[in-house]
């Protein structure tokens, strides 16, 4: 799973950067045309995964895993004309989903790029640059299908005829500067634009970057009406503070200010949730272990995650949900109590199952 983080400059975007990769060795940053990278591998914090080491005692403990690429660039006009630098349009198109960080904090010593710090305005102008790359994208498109066409014959030239119908439709949309994900296309014509990994049809969770004393779950119904896109409230600052601090410090440190739980958890989460992920756990006394599957996934689609092998030779999936578990306390108890199932191949996984995956290769 891989997540770009977007901004204007001095969004505070590099500081919730900093605060998600404490403790999770960040890579060195890399270069491509205008785009600087820096990447980060976080954990998706889960208190079960936490709870069944406890209570399996294994050699290893393993959470399931979002990466984060905070993706400098995007400033105002940096898509105008034929589009993204190519290297910022590679490193943004790689991506599963955004981050939009959104600057809602005032300080007098860091200077908004646009001379005031109005988050409405800025979630338009990040939102028109993506629009203006993606028609760019859609204009080259129609270009090589025009001149495809006089050529074309049969049905090559039908699929191209449809193609260019659908890239009309996409063309006007995103002419009255709306995202693609906002457009209403049929499941075969989102499938027939995956392949160009257009920006606004990723999902997109957009994160106001508040100030120390904001309130992160004010009411933002200004910024939650852009459809199909999800708005969180984080303070950035305070943030980067709670991930520095030693582990032993941080709980004072948060109920100084009435935190129960770091916004950052919140947001590794909503990035999860954000691109349909769940987990499902193998346990034993090697490792416990958060694995991310779709929602939706069946029994084989789970195994083939932990090992293609086990996808290849599927037999059975032993299942037990989280919960039955702790409320059993060990796996001898639930297999006496009979909570342990047998499922098929077609069995639909759900969040939070415990399976151990019979096989024969």
């Amino acid at each position: 799973m891989q997540v770009a983080m977007i901004g204007l400059p001095l969004s505070g975007k590099t500081t919730l950067a900093n605060a998600m990769a404490a403790g999770h060795g960040d890579k060195p940053g890399q270069r491509l045309g205008r785009a600087e990278i820096r990447s980060a591998i976080v954990d998706v914090p889960d208190p079960r995964v936490a709870q069944l080491a406890e209570m399996f005692h294994p050699r290893k403990t393993t959470y399931a895993q979002v990466r984060i690429d905070d993706i400098s660039g995007v400033s105002r006009g940096s898509a105008q004309g034929s589009g993204f630098d190519a290297g910022l349009l590679d490193a943004m198109s790689r991506a599963d989903a955004l981050l939009q960080i959104i600057r809602a904090f005032a300080d007098d010593t860091v200077p908004h790029p646009e001379l005031s710090v109005d988050p409405a305005r800025d979630i338009e102008l990040v939102t028109l640059e993506l629009i203006v790359s993606d028609l760019a994208t859609v204009e080259r498109r129609l270009e090589r299908i025009a001149n495809g066409l006089p050529k074309a014959r049969g049905e090559a030239r039908d699929k191209l005829l449809a193609e260019e119908a659908l890239m009309n439709k996409l063309a006007e949309g995103l002419g009255q500067e709306r995202p693609i994900r906002d457009l209403d296309l049929t499941p075969d014509e989102l499938v027939a634009i995956r392949g160009f990994q257009f920006l606004t049809a990723k999902p997109t969770l957009v994160v106001l970057n508040l100030g120390e004393d904001d309130d992160p779950q004010a009411p933002i119904q200004w910024a939650a009406q852009q459809q199909r896109a999800l708005v969180l409230g984080i303070r950035g600052a305070l943030e980067q503070e709670i991930a520095e601090l030693p582990p032993e410090e941080r709980g004072l440190f948060m109920e100084s200010y009435g935190i129960a739980e770091p916004g950052l958890n919140v947001l590794v989460r909503e990035c999860y949730r954000l691109l349909g992920l769940m987990s499902f756990f193998t346990v034993g006394e090697d490792e416990v272990r958060a694995w991310t599957v779709r929602r939706g996934a069946v029994a084989v689609e789970a195994a083939g995650v932990i090992h293609s092998d086990l996808a290849r030779g599927f037999i059975r999936a032993e299942v037990i949900s989280y919960d039955e578990m702790i409320a059993c306390g060990n796996m001898a108890e639930a297999r006496r109590r009979g909570k342990l199932r047998l499922e098929g191949k077609d069995y639909v996984v759900q969040d939070g199952d415990i399976l151990n995956i019979r096989f024969n290769v």
